[in-house]
């Protein structure tokens, strides 16, 4: 599998809105405008939700895990409104000390879909869905459709992990020892090492964008505060009894070679993954591509074409 390069993306200009009283991030790509359209097209085009990415949770991530995704989608699909926003936490948004939950960030996404002012096509990286999920049982008409890239063990957001269990992962995060392992863990060594043995297919596609990346931003310390958060399993519920009840249109694209970094559902296969969501998600269906489980980034092409059809059909 190749992850080339995509060309280098002339980027929007970072802009900010106000939530709370932080400053979040974000990038608006609008929808291109060609005059070489006919009428019918461009109202067809206008009619499209636009795209709004939810990037994963770790050292270094933000919305620039999406970079090849959008060069790759706008060159498929140029007439689609796209919003990348950074988490509280992340990226070029505020970082303050605070232990993140699943509802603080949908809050955060709900309040910026307030502002575009039309309900969106959710695009969900991994572990973030349990945003995605507070997001639309919160504000169920701000939700278009959702695709859902890599989705976690089902077991995961199915099986609640006790709070005693998580308040005191995260006192000991929030410490000096989480400090220690965290000058640890943004070593560009670690992040290698821990993405040929969790994330990626294959070795050769981590590549030095991903390394770069990953390195420069994970030197901000207070980044640290999101990464603990997700680590001590403040997103970790039961959301059966929700997810029964959904009627959003679902799009589920795992990877052939799908893992799990949980010991409990280490066991699972990619087939068997996919076989709960079709099972227990309402308005579901599912593609597998190759990959692992950063399909936007290491499949790219791939994920693209299993998105277009589903998409174009809404």
């Amino acid at each position: 599998m190749s992850t080339s390069a995509q060309p280098a993306l002339q980027r929007p200009v970072t802009q900010f809105y106000d939530w709370r009283s932080y400053r979040c991030a974000y990038e608006l790509w609008p929808a291109s405008e060609s005059g070489q359209q006919s009428e019918q097209q461009s109202e067809q085009q206008s009619e499209q939700p636009p795209i709004l990415l939810v990037h994963p949770i770790g050292v270094g991530l933000s919305r620039r895990f999406w970079d090849r995704w959008i060069a790759a989608w706008r060159k498929a699909h140029p007439n689609q409104a796209i919003y990348n926003p950074d988490l509280l936490g992340c990226g070029e948004s505020p970082m303050p000390r605070l232990a993140y939950q699943s509802q603080d960030w949908a809050e955060q996404l709900a309040h910026l879909i307030g502002l575009i002012q039309q309900p969106v096509i959710l695009l969900v990286q991994g572990a973030s869905l349990p945003i995605a999920i507070e997001l639309i049982q919160a504000h169920p008409k701000l939700v278009k459709a959702l695709v859902l890239s890599g989705p976690p063990a089902w077991k995961l957001i199915t099986q609640a992990t006790p709070v005693w269990q998580q308040q005191l992962a995260w006192k000991l995060f929030d410490s000096p020892l989480g400090l220690g392992f965290y000058q640890y863990a943004k070593r560009r060594q670690f992040i290698q090492s821990f993405s040929v043995r969790q994330l990626f297919a294959s070795a050769a596609d981590v590549d030095a964008e991903w390394l770069d990346q990953l390195t420069t931003d994970g030197q901000v310390n207070a980044s640290r505060h999101a990464v603990f958060s997700f680590l001590a399993g403040f997103w970790r519920r039961d959301y059966s009894p929700i997810l029964a009840q959904l009627t959003v249109p679902t799009l589920v694209v795992l990877g052939d070679t799908a893992s799990s970094i949980s010991r409990t559902s280490a066991a699972e296969t990619p087939s068997q993954r996919m076989a709960d969501y079709l099972q227990h998600w309402p308005q579901a269906e599912g593609k597998q591509i190759p990959g692992r489980n950063l399909l936007p980034y290491e499949s790219t092409q791939a994920f693209v074409a299993a998105m277009l059809p589903f998409v174009q059909a809404l």
